[in-house]
Formats: C-alpha cells, structure tokens, sequence
C-alpha cells in the first residue's frame, strides 16, 4: 500500500487540499470511508507549523472518525476538515468560512462537516449558507443536534466511570484522584460533572487563568499544562489535542488508567502497547469520546431526538467494557483490539 510520504495514509478514499485566494482559505478534507454511509466529521481551524502537518492530522483524524462512528453504530463513514490558520491564535473570517462551505458542497456530499476545534455553532451557520452536508447547527429544544461539546463531554464521564470500575474496582468515584489535562467543552464538563460525584480534580489548561478560574468553582487544584499527566493520579484524562502519550509520557505516568477525550492520544500504534505491558487500564479514544458525534450524527441523519442521543450514548461504557473483555481474553492491547472491531465493522 502506497503512502505518498505520509504514514498515516491509510487507504483513504480520498484527501482533497483546497485554497481560495480571495479568502486566504487554505483547507484539506480527508475522507477515510464511506462504507458505511457519507463520511462525517468535524472541521478544525488550527495554526499548522507545515502544511504536511495539516494533513498528516486530518488523515488520523479522518481514520479515527470512521473507527468512532462505526464502533457507536452510526451509518456513517469518516472523514475530517482541517482549516488551517495563518497564526496561532487566529480567528476564521466569514470569508473563508464561506469558501469553506462552498467546497465541503463541491464533494457532492461525500463530506459532511460539523464543528470542532475554533469552530462554533454561529460558525457552522455561516457554512450552512454554502451547503446542506453540515451538522451540528443550533436546534430546538429536545431535538438532536446543536453543540457537540456537551454530549461528548456526558460520554467521556461514563467512560470514566466505566474505567473506574475496570481499573480501580469501584462504582463510587468519591475520593477518586482524577486529572484532567483540558478544560475547554468538554474538559470542563466532565470536571464539572466528576465534582458533584466528590472526585478529588487537579486541572490544567493552555488558558491557565481558564484553569483556574475552574479550580476555584470546583474546589479542585491545577498544575502545569505540561505536567498534568504525570500527576499523582488514579486517572488520567486527556481532553485537548492528540498525540501526548509517547514512550516517554507513558514511563513516566503514576496514574493506573487512561480516559479521556481527545483524539489520537497516541502519538503511534506502539503505544497502545506501552500501556498495555504497564498494566494502565485505557479507553480507546474514538470510543470514549463519541458522544458528540453521536448527537450531530442523529441530527444529519433525521434518527430520533436528544432522548435517543442521549440513550445512544449511555451505550458507551458497554462498548468499552466489550473492548476490556477481549483484550483480556486475548491478550491484545486495547488499543490494537478496538482497531480491529473497527475495521471489521467499515469492510477493512
């Protein structure tokens, strides 16, 4: 299998690189599969260092998005927009979210696009305006859709939980050490929810006032972004960008599970090893976090309202205890185990 210099190249249907002078629009939109329906996944608007960056992150993103929609039972594939700013901290011109939207529509359909990183409701509005194959716009009261943020937040919290009692052998998460490395959507929400649960929270964020400010409502103390995994933790969660555990973040990890999420928290296939060998309990991303799409999923596709969301999502822990049980059974690494329940699900 040709990788065209990218490694992650997996066999993709297809990896569209877009610009739009007028705008400065520069885009890429990776479709992974669409064996099992049009490929949906969000569209991320982040500062690169290179352009081959941006690609080689929505080539995963777009793998990790057919893995998660297939392994949450959605009749959808995977794919993933990156929108590359021109510095970090840029904001997205309506401009180029229009010469965005425009060619998400120009795929005819292959692509439907929602929101993620830098991006918003109001944002995705905007896309709207240019095409149809979007998710994730403002809805009414009860109805499926809207922000995806709180959703994968809820599903994250009963991975947790779940992972809790894997891991640590408990159902009551009072006085459970938990460290939280992310305090956006759904960092914040799963703190919030952990707290009324008296999980014992140490937090940090990139926004170190944000972490703070949260501390403070919490009662929950903060460390350094850079330090937060190593923490003296019974769980760690990962709930800002990917590729954080490495053969060096893993040797030196005191926690004795993994659950959070963000995307691709292994930085390669190797380390879903490493954890394994550590004896660390950890929940495959892609099936801890699909809450969100989960949501604007239902939405896109017109399949019941926030109660079917919501029971949707409540399957999570089951889905994670069935990874756990064959990894036990076979001795494989969660990670490589849910891989595999994955492919066989998209035909790979």
């Amino acid at each position: 299998m040709a990788n065209w210099g990218f490694p992650d190249f997996d066999d993709h249907e297809g990896v569209h690189l877009f610009t739009d002078p007028a705008s400065g629009l520069k885009a890429v939109i990776a479709i992974h599969s669409t064996a099992l329906g049009p490929a949906a996944g969000g569209a991320r608007f982040w500062h690169y260092a290179s352009g081959a960056g941006a690609i080689t992150d929505a080539l995963r993103l777009s793998r990790g998005m057919s893995y998660k929609n297939a392994m949450a039972g959605l009749e959808l594939g995977g794919g993933k927009g990156v929108i590359l700013a021109g510095e970090p901290g840029a904001v997205i011109s309506e401009a180029q979210l229009r010469a965005f939207g425009q060619k998400v529509e120009s795929l005819g359909g292959r692509y439907v696009t929602a929101e993620d990183v830098g991006m918003s409701e109001a944002r995705m509005k905007v896309i709207a305006g240019e095409t149809k194959y979007v998710s994730g716009l403002p809805v009414a009261e009860g109805a499926a859709g809207g922000d995806p943020g709180p959703y994968t937040a809820h599903g994250v919290y009963l991975g947790v939980k779940a992972a809790a009692k894997r891991g640590l052998g408990t159902d009551d998460m009072r006085g459970v050490r938990v460290a939280i490395q992310g305090v956006g959507s759904v960092g914040g929400g799963l703190a919030k929810l952990l707290a009324k649960d008296g999980a014992v929270l140490t937090l940090a964020d990139v926004d170190t006032a944000r972490a703070e400010r949260m501390a403070t409502e919490l009662g929950a103390t903060t460390a350094p972004a850079d330090e937060i995994l190593f923490a003296d933790a019974d769980i760690v969660s990962p709930n800002a960008l990917g590729a954080i555990l490495t053969s060096e973040s893993i040797g030196r990890l005191k926690a004795k599970i993994v659950a959070g999420g963000a995307n691709n928290q292994l930085a390669t296939a190797a380390e879903g090893e490493r954890l394994h060998d550590a004896g660390i309990t950890y929940a495959p991303d892609y099936v801890i976090n699909a809450g969100g799409i989960i949501n604007v999923g239902l939405e896109y596709l017109g399949h019941g309202d926030e109660a079917e969301v919501m029971a949707r999502i409540s399957r999570i822990p089951e889905r994670l205890h069935q990874v756990w049980d064959e990894s036990e059974a076979t001795g494989d690494p969660a990670a490589e185990v849910a891989d595999r329940m994955a492919r066989h699900l998209i035909g790979r």
